[in-house]
């Protein structure tokens, strides 16, 4: 149950957030206790995305951390029991895909604590249509949004490999010196991060401008198809590129030749060209390229110091990870519960009757026990058009009963997402269910491009 404070009158403001778009208004900002230098935060590496535990007005619950939204964001509201949103304004709000804007609410002086940070008069932006939910495609459930506000106030360092964020307060901080990091100028506009940096293609060398999104998952999104796209031969292909706040966004997938980041390099990465109905109205930045995401900025220790305009690198395990696609073509999602049964035995143990003990002789008696427990349901939420999944005949809407032989709700969906990505060649065996109706499928995850 939501309780909403102080309603006022209707106005239309286009608020662009998630996957890295975002407008808003500025607030006091978050605070470390008297003295305090810094705080340690584990948090979850999902999909490539940093999940952070966050409260909210004494509500505990899960945010995404993203460099590429300014405002805060809070949605998934379903899955919230109770929660008190303070001081309201309807509005409108318009982010990436093809749905047009949504009805949401501004709310101000809210209080918002992660680790031991508090800010005591925050804005958040509260979206109330159950359609909104990230929670499915990311395996556990997510509330909201972190952006601007929280990165503005500390220098922040994501250890992705070990998955803990460190905040430092600004005061204090002094930058340790490190041989083997990188540390690359960005500037901020409209309170977002963006970095000049070249990439290679067709053995030519371009700088482009890019938004730093640790709130996109993929490597790299590009507006100019021009840097890779080819129709002869074709080294592309069409796919889902994930969910925004209006819709789903497609577009085309591909490698780029290579990208640079100082002395650090990389070839062949994956590279999204979004279609343009899912930009319109988006790109407010003219100079702006494209995205530089989680697949490539989780292959460092990341410090994000906004007070200095830096971004520093330090390369991790994940450094030579290959970029794959899903080789599969399927995406699944979390669909609920389902309830599951499992046999467990009790022995009942007695002497059989006029037989001396001595003789160790005995009976026993095996009764079965039905146990009931629930479990994650897994669906197939999009299936790509001639992948190898689409090709054995697997559908939107089947649910995913078990995969190579083990049951779907063994896994944890980050689990399956990576396996889809793992290597070509890879033999994939699915039991799913259909209109009531169980199918076996096979398939052999291909590289498509």
């Amino acid at each position: 149950m939501f309780k909403l404070q102080t309603p006022f009158s209707y106005f239309l403001i286009l608020v662009l957030l998630f996957l890295g778009e975002s407008m808003g208004f500025g607030q006091n900002g978050f605070r470390l206790p008297h003295q305090q230098k810094k705080d340690n935060i584990k948090f979850e590496l999902l999909n490539n995305l940093v999940v952070v535990p966050v409260e909210v007005n004494g509500k505990e619950l899960t945010f995404i951390l993203d460099t590429g939204a300014r405002n805060s964001m809070l949605f998934s509201l379903s899955e919230i029991d109770s929660i008190e949103v303070k001081n309201v304004t309807p509005i409108k709000i318009r982010g990436l895909g093809t749905g047009g804007t949504i009805d949401a609410l501004k709310s101000l002086n809210n209080q918002v604590k992660i680790g031991d940070a508090v800010d005591n008069d925050h804005t958040l932006f509260v979206i109330f249509d159950e359609s909104i939910n990230f929670s499915p495609r990311m395996g556990i459930p997510v509330h909201g949004i972190l952006g601007y506000d929280f990165f503005k106030d500390f220098i922040v360092k994501t250890d992705y490999s070990k998955e803990e964020l460190t905040i430092y307060n600004p005061r204090h901080y002094q930058e340790k010196k490190c041989r083997r990091c990188e540390t690359i100028n960005i500037f901020l506009k409209d309170d977002k991060p963006y970095v000049r940096t070249p990439i290679v293609h067709d053995n030519d060398t371009t700088k482009v401008t890019l938004l730093i999104d640790s709130g996109a998952s993929d490597a790299l999104w590009l507006f100019n198809e021009d840097w890779s796209i080819k129709e002869d031969p074709k080294n592309y292909f069409d796919d889902f590129l994930g969910l925004g706040i209006s819709g789903g966004i497609y577009g085309k997938r591909s490698k780029l030749d290579g990208i640079l980041f100082g002395d650090y390099s990389f070839s062949k990465v994956n590279v999204s060209f979004p279609e343009h109905e899912a930009l319109e109205e988006i790109v407010l930045f003219d100079e702006r390229d494209g995205s530089l995401g989680g697949d490539l900025l989780k292959r460092f220790t990341v410090i994000m110091n906004y007070r200095d305009k830096t971004m520093t690198l330090r390369k991790n395990r994940f450094y030579k990870a290959p970029f794959h696609y899903n080789m599969a073509g399927l995406v699944v999602e979390h669909d609920g519960l389902v309830s599951v049964s499992s046999f467990s035995k009790t022995e009942e143990i007695s002497l059989e009757p006029g037989v001396n003990s001595a003789n160790n002789s005995i009976e026993i008696r095996v009764n079965p026990i039905l146990n009931f427990f629930l479990a994650p349901k897994y669906v197939i939420a999009e299936v790509r058009k001639d992948s190898p999944a689409a090709l054995a005949g697997i559908e939107k809407g089947d649910e995913l009963l078990t995969l190579n032989g083990k049951a779907a709700f063994k896994y944890k969906l980050f689990e399956i997402t990576e396996l889809f990505t793992s290597k070509s060649n890879r033999k994939i065996s699915v039991e799913i269910k259909r209109n009531g109706r169980i199918f076996k499928k096979k398939f052999v995850l291909k590289d498509v491009i």
